[in-house]
């Protein structure tokens, strides 16, 4: 199908799924009415059905803020992973985030909850590797098939690798997700 669309179409084909994604995100929720720090999200404005705890003894929590300053885009993602001593592999068994930003930002978030979410940790670094390479093509894009095929969505950014002041914006929430589960790791490895 792809092979038969003009550059010109796949571009337009881009912005509109970056943009419908942008208006309609997943895995989004209100954390605190401002989340300009990560101090923000303690204080007493915080929403409680969204607070830092595990819903399930076997699993760990951990966060982290992110802020592209060039831009002012910023996200906090939050992560619960399973802690893996039952011999299964460590998973994502919840995530969210909130955040404030560009089409680009928010749309990476949202396609990057779609892809991550339930998943095995080793699974969703594999993918953050993998949309990281594609942010690093400079527009370029990815060779392999099996890297294609994995980002699913996320591989309508490959426009976005073009502009390097865009391509923070992608990376944010992908950062934050890397960050808090290697928080979330540090607390199972105790």
């Amino acid at each position: 199908m792809f092979e038969s669309m003009s550059n010109a179409e796949l571009e337009q084909m881009y912005q509109e799924v970056i943009l419908e994604a942008s208006k309609a995100p997943h895995g989004k929720q209100k954390f605190a009415a401002d989340i300009t720090s990560a101090d923000a999200e303690k204080s007493d404005n915080a929403v409680a059905h969204a607070t830092l705890s595990a819903e399930h003894e076997y699993c760990v929590t951990a966060q982290s803020h992110q802020f592209n300053p060039t831009c002012g885009d910023e996200v906090t993602v939050r992560v619960e992973l399973t802690n893996g001593k039952n011999g299964e592999p460590i998973r994502i068994e919840k995530l969210m985030w909130d955040g404030q930003g560009c089409s680009i930002s928010q749309a990476s978030l949202s396609i990057m909850y779609d892809l991550v979410a339930g998943k095995t940790l080793d699974e969703a670094m594999e993918l953050f590797r993998t949309f990281h390479k594609l942010m690093e093509s400079r527009g370029a894009g990815l060779e392999n098939e099996e890297e294609i095929e994995s980002l699913d969505d996320a591989i309508v950014f490959q426009g976005v690798s073009r502009y390097p002041m865009r391509i923070k914006c992608a990376l944010l929430g992908w950062e934050g997700l890397k960050d808090s589960a290697a928080q979330a790791l540090t607390h199972i490895n105790q």
